[in-house]
């Protein structure tokens, strides 16, 4: 009994993947399905590939410019009447959040919205009152992308995204007025505040939102600036680990209190996610078809080439030779299309993630640049991470379509019946 591709089955299906056309070898069809494949698997590996880079990085602004977890208060009365969700003993609150083992900081924060000017320029920004220390905890304000001035120097003045300083012309040095409508509380009204700040600190956060809007400010000078004073808006709390929050958050409200409330990175980001996440397995069932598409092509190709070789089975059959061997050795030469399809894909598809940043610069010149707009992406780059999942699941999906759908012309040509094969030779 003949062993299951043995090697003579092997140097068979070589010799007719070599031969030429004229000698009935593999036709063009199967030179098509080969570069279609090759297409497919790029297409899927880079598509893959951009969509876990766009979703690391923005995950990665998320967790390194904004807090994990947002406590605050429910609404309540306070002394005097008036309903409020000021915390009043932030301190405490803060310090029994730190204590728990999986938070990693606990910090006070005042937060309003006022109007920047400077240069004859307005524009809307989101004051974010801390202390020098807990700003240096924050990953992409403390190391950014890009910075200018000196952090040190923040108790000083004020730090600005690097968007804000670009619409209001302001560099380092430079002052700034930030005016509030909920201001000195008069006899006849409240009247608008109005500060100015030199500017000690510039950031570039790596998002366009942050870097466009945000603006920080000392904690003490905040509680001033938003009449602030004793208490705190929230309280930012960082975790070791970002991606199991909602596990902690029954802890984390036993350590706030009674009147506590949580707001998870995930509840402000949470849709967006799972619209990512439905994007992918999109994606990836588009680009499949993509890839049986081009597979269906060797069943094509590989139909010619029994017909070609109609002759040649009939001689192999009446020699002795089964009908397993027959189908395994057009089997072989429809799976070596598919192996060399998806190899050849794999590799296109690695060198474009790995060399994506010049690929995508000499689009932008050629196309006279625009082509990415971080005002609408959030994000200043086409980012890219390749990984392991992506690529094994390309490969595995391409070598199955391909092995699946060339056991069909295989098994036709181990049936020809070799008399019919011969009659008219």
């Amino acid at each position: 009994m003949t062993a299951p591709f043995a090697s003579f089955e092997w140097t068979i299906a070589w010799r007719y993947l070599r031969a030429r056309r004229a000698e009935g070898g593999v036709s063009v069809m199967t030179w098509i399905s080969l570069v279609g494949i090759t297409l497919a698997v790029f297409a899927l590996i880079a598509t893959m590939a951009v969509r876990a880079g766009f979703r690391a990085e923005f995950v990665d602004t998320i967790l390194g410019a904004n807090a994990h977890v947002t406590v605050y208060n429910s609404t309540y009365d306070s002394e005097t009447g008036v309903s409020s969700r000021l915390i009043a003993d932030y301190e405490n609150m803060a310090a029994r959040l730190a204590g728990l083992p999986e938070v990693t900081r606990a910090a006070p924060l005042v937060r309003g919205q006022v109007m920047a000017t400077a240069n004859g320029v307005n524009a809307g920004v989101e004051i974010f009152g801390l202390s020098q220390a807990d700003l240096m905890t924050i990953p992409r304000i403390a190391a950014p992308e890009e910075a200018w001035g000196d952090i040190a120097r923040f108790r000083e003045g004020i730090a600005i995204g690097s968007g804000i300083a670009r619409e209001l012309r302001v560099g380092i040095g430079d002052r700034i007025k930030l005016i509030s409508p909920d201001g000195v509380k008069t006899p006849f009204g409240t009247s608008p505040r109005v500060n100015a700040y030199e500017i000690v600190y510039v950031f570039t956060a790596g998002r366009y939102d942050i870097d466009r809007t945000r603006a920080y400010l000392p904690f003490t000078e905040a509680q001033s600036y938003f009449n602030r004073e004793g208490a705190a808006d929230e309280i930012e709390v960082m975790v070791a680990a970002p991606e199991d929050v909602d596990a902690l958050a029954p802890a984390l409200l036993e350590a706030a209190g009674d009147n506590a409330l949580l707001w998870t990175w995930r509840d402000a980001s949470g849709s967006f996610l799972r619209a990512l996440d439905i994007e992918d397995n999109v994606m990836f069932i588009i680009l499949s078809i993509l890839v049986l598409i081009a597979a269906m092509n060797i069943v094509s190709g590989l139909i010619m080439l029994v017909k070609n070789k109609g002759r040649d089975i009939g001689i192999l059959r009446t020699m002795g030779l089964s009908e397993g061997s027959v189908l395994r050795i057009f089997f072989i030469c429809g799976a070596a299309v598919g192996v060399l399809g998806t190899v050849a894909g794999v590799v296109l598809g690695c060198l474009f993630v790995v060399y994506i940043d010049p690929i995508f610069s000499a689009v932008n010149y050629i196309s006279g640049g625009g082509v990415w707009d971080p005002s609408i992406r959030g994000i200043y780059e086409l980012p890219a991470r390749l990984q392991a999942r992506d690529v094994i699941a390309a490969v595995g999906l391409s070598l199955g379509l391909s092995f699946i759908v060339t056991i069909f012309p295989a098994r036709r040509a181990a049936r020809l019946n070799p008399v019919e094969a011969l009659r008219y030779e």
